[in-house]
């Protein structure tokens, strides 16, 4: 097949037509090197689902938070907390602290 024959083919002829290349050129810039590519979108796009997971995140912790902080108004549920959690007594209180065992034996 020589050029000419190659030439006088219509998809050739199609491909060849120099508005098809401008548009194919300005199509690969759009997508590809342009400052608003379709690959910069994709990337702020993963950022801003990120964001919002985070955010999604800190919302359900702030809820928890609160929660904890309404339960624990109450002064007996406090001294409950404060007796579990930081091992706190009352002046005139005697504590004794019971620890188990945890090796097997023999």
């Amino acid at each position: 097949m020589t050029l000419k024959q190659l030439k006088d083919k219509p998809t050739v002829r199609f491909i060849t037509n120099r508005y098809v290349m401008i548009l194919a050129i300005f199509v690969v810039w759009m997508l590809f090197f342009d400052e608003n590519s379709w690959v910069n979108h994709r990337e702020f796009d993963k950022e801003i689902d990120k964001l919002k997971s985070e955010k999604d995140y800190y919302k359900s912790e702030i809820n928890q938070d609160r929660d904890f902080i309404n339960k624990h108004n109450d002064r007996e549920e406090l001294e409950k907390f404060a007796r579990e959690q930081y091992k706190m007594k009352k002046e005139n209180e005697e504590i004794y602290i019971i620890e188990y065992d945890t090796i097997p034996e023999e």
